[in-house]
């Protein structure tokens, strides 16, 4: 069980957070979101000396894991605040998330992406009914904006990750794996705000305290990992990495606080292990991902982490990437062993 006091996207109080909460997004999540697999690599386990279990959401709705969060979030609502709406601020994943979410429920949604956002990304999202708003340079600017029309039309904001309800939606992900391979030893996480981190590793830590739960995260976007090393908050103010998904300024306070309790170890990556990651799933295990649903593998390919005669869940968090980006790196690492 874990408390702390949140103040991110509209929401101000004391949240404790347990596994029956995950438990409830369970249930909700039970007629919606895929339960991906969990396929054993040999590839990946004679590369690494560990048994590497890869834990498949870039196979889930939308791509990627975040519908988990952001169903349960919108499921968790009152008829009452679901009838004003939501709103987020995202360019990537959270906001297909969110879209679909909505268009289940049959509520509005609005989501506020900055005003050079891709058109493929733009495009997708309104595919689920969503209305988009494009608006300031980046995210940071989006996600202020988005702010002030939550309070102008009284629609709940929806963040991407400093949240209860989507922390446990992401949870679901830590129930998968301990009920599809209980022996496992470690699970292996990439971290951008928190969210997925935090949700797994509060599931499994309440039941199986000895599963290690590690975090990954970029180089050049590393504010998770300095938080989670110095004891405090950490912020970066130019993030930059190949896995856009995990570029974060800074993370969530419930997610720090929830990050530093449960989570075991956390390393790096460079940018060119993630995409030598992303052209080795692809040309060995036919695997299609992102830079963020590489970054895991990758901290044991580039032997960051030494998990030997371990059995390993790694989390492949999303495959949403563009395959103009796909060919340019095959191109350049074609024939590495």
């Amino acid at each position: 069980m874990t408390n702390s006091k949140q103040k991110w996207g509209g929401c101000v109080g004391d949240y404790t957070l347990s596994y029956k909460d995950v438990e409830q997004a369970q249930t909700r999540l039970r007629m919606v979101a895929h339960r991906t697999p969990l396929s054993l690599s040999r590839t990946f386990s004679d590369r690494t000396g560990a048994a590497i279990y890869l834990k498949m959401e870039n196979m889930q709705k939308t791509g990627a894991f975040k519908i988990r969060g952001a169903f349960n979030k919108i499921a968790a609502l009152s008829s009452r605040q679901r009838a004003k709406g939501v709103i987020t601020a995202s360019a990537g994943n959270h906001a297909q998330g969110v879209a679909l979410a909505a268009q289940h429920f049959g509520i509005p949604a609005t989501v506020v992406m900055p005003a050079r956002a891709p058109e493929s990304k733009v495009s997708a999202t309104q595919g689920y009914g969503a209305q988009v708003v494009l608006t300031g340079d980046n995210y940071d600017e989006a996600y202020v904006a988005a702010l002030a029309l939550s309070l102008q039309q009284g629609s709940t904001f929806v963040h991407a990750f400093d949240d209860p309800d989507v922390i446990a939606g992401q949870g679901t992900i830590g129930m998968e794996i301990m009920e599809d391979l209980p022996t496992v030893e470690d699970i292996v996480v990439p971290v951008g705000g928190g969210g997925l981190i935090s949700g797994i590793a509060l599931a499994v830590k309440q039941l199986w305290p000895h599963v290690r739960v590690i975090g990954v995260q970029p180089a050049g976007s590393d504010a998770a990992y300095r938080s989670w090393h110095s004891g405090s908050l950490q912020h970066i103010e130019h993030p930059h990495s190949v896995a856009d998904g995990l570029s974060v300024k800074t993370p969530g306070q419930l997610t720090f606080a929830m990050m530093r309790k449960f989570v075991d170890d956390f390393v790096l990556v460079s940018d060119k292990e993630i995409e030598q990651t992303m052209c080795l799933m692809l040309e060995r295990s036919k695997v299609l991902t992102e830079g963020a649903g590489a970054a895991a593998l990758a901290a044991l390919l580039s032997e960051r982490l030494h998990l030997q005669g371990h059995r390993v869940a790694v989390v492949v968090s999303g495959g949403n990437v563009d395959l103009t980006r796909v060919s340019g790196l095959t191109a350049q690492f074609a024939g590495v062993k």
